[in-house]
């Protein structure tokens, strides 16, 4: 998908204000502070790019689920956002009280070249979600471009994503760095990957990924499963999976993919179980059947063996979803062996965002991966091949 980036923008930018569409949802811990600044990190690219040719900036974002209670949403102010973006830009960054108000149209107004301005959260107003056009003027009224940053939230339709460009039509709209690499690399997996092609499926639900399994299963050599999802395929299949989470009722479905993926797709031999989730103690390796009462929580150490060795001899490898419950450090081992295969392996690894991204740069592996998305769902309709509506806004090359 060739859409127009910061390279096709003006030559002299100075003094020109940029709408720069971010994804600064980053998680929070217990105290309300940020607990990963992955995102905004990510950001930081294109608005040097930016303010490097005498621009100045506009970022918006949307930031949690505010819910309309100021008191209620107070933890999802860009106040704390915008202080991490100076520190990390090593300069002030402006924040508004507002995202198409008054505030912001002053503050946006008075920038000069060279600074930054963090508008308030996007979902504080009704408009941002509703596609509201005077919201969307309003925001686009602030700007002498738009740059589309936010791959993350590129499947979705909101104002600032779709409305807000779409009242730029007479004014550059492009894509900047982060997502244009992450088009470049999605687009290169699905239309020229390196063979042989490998797949590793792993997370909660056979039901969220259903169209993304048949869209794999046309394009890769090989599907590797792990995760909760394994224990829905192979009760499909006949196996006892105990007390591990199944859904019940897509059984079908897990029988048809099974039979559409035969002979590529390879389910674990071995699983780590326990008797309760919160007694690792009683962890235990079984192969084939698991027995009642018992519940899986990772792969097992053959499974893990015989992965590691598909991913050796792979060209590409794409992961989406951990391989157990990688959040609890004594069923993380499955997780953490395929994110070190994959990290020692020459071929183009791609790690598909979510909780996936999360668990490799919690084992400080992240930089060893060929890329890393910023979008779980996005990253997933994107292989599926659903259009997106904020890309439809981005100027074509």
């Amino acid at each position: 998908m060739a859409k127009k980036s910061l390279a096709d923008l003006p030559d002299d930018l100075k003094g020109k204000k940029v709408l720069v569409r971010v994804d600064f949802n980053v998680p929070q811990d217990a105290h309300g502070e940020i607990s990963n600044d992955r995102r905004i990190r990510g950001a930081l690219p294109t608005i040097k790019k930016l303010l490097d040719a005498g621009a100045a900036v506009i970022a918006m974002s949307h930031f949690g689920r505010p819910k309309g209670d100021p008191a209620k949403d107070a933890p999802f102010t860009m106040d704390r956002i915008a202080k991490r973006l100076s520190e990390l830009l090593g300069k002030p960054v402006k924040k508004a009280q507002d995202s198409a108000g008054e505030d912001a149209a002053k503050l946006a107004a008075g920038l000069q070249s060279g600074e930054v301005l963090v508008l308030e959260n996007l979902r504080f107003d009704k408009g941002e979600q509703g596609s509201c056009s005077t919201f969307a003027g309003k925001i686009a009224a602030l700007g002498d471009a738009y740059v589309n940053d936010a791959f993350g939230t590129c499947h979705r339709k909101d104002a600032s994503m779709v409305a807000v460009p779409a009242s730029m039509k007479a004014k550059a709209r492009v894509v900047g760095t982060l997502v244009a690499k992450e088009l470049e690399i999605l687009d290169t997996l699905l239309s020229n990957p390196g063979r042989p092609f490998v797949a590793l499926l792993g997370g909660g639900k056979v039901s969220d990924k259903i169209g993304f399994i048949k869209a794999l299963l046309a394009r890769v050599d090989k599907v590797l499963v792990g995760g909760a999802m394994t224990y829905t395929f192979l009760k499909a299949n006949g196996t006892t999976i105990g007390g591990s989470r199944c859904e019940a009722d897509k059984l079908d479905i897990a029988r048809d993919l099974l039979e559409l993926g035969k002979g590529k797709i390879e389910l674990p031999l071995d699983h780590l179980i326990v008797s309760a989730i919160d007694a690792p103690q009683t962890a235990r390796v079984v192969e084939g059947d698991i027995p009642e009462g018992w519940i899986g929580v990772d792969i097992g150490p053959k499974t893990i063996a015989k992965y590691e060795a598909i991913i050796a001899s792979a060209n590409t490898v794409v992961w989406n979803g951990p391989m157990g419950k990688f959040e609890d450090e004594p069923y993380s081992q499955g997780t953490r062996k395929i994110a070190q295969a994959m990290a020692h392996s020459s071929a183009t690894t791609v790690v598909g965002g979510g909780e996936t991204a999360e668990a490799v740069e919690a084992f400080g592996l992240d930089e060893k991966m060929s890329h890393v998305s910023t979008g779980g769902g996005a990253f997933l309709e994107y292989v599926e091949g659903t259009p997106f509506a904020a890309l439809a806004e981005i100027e074509d090359k």
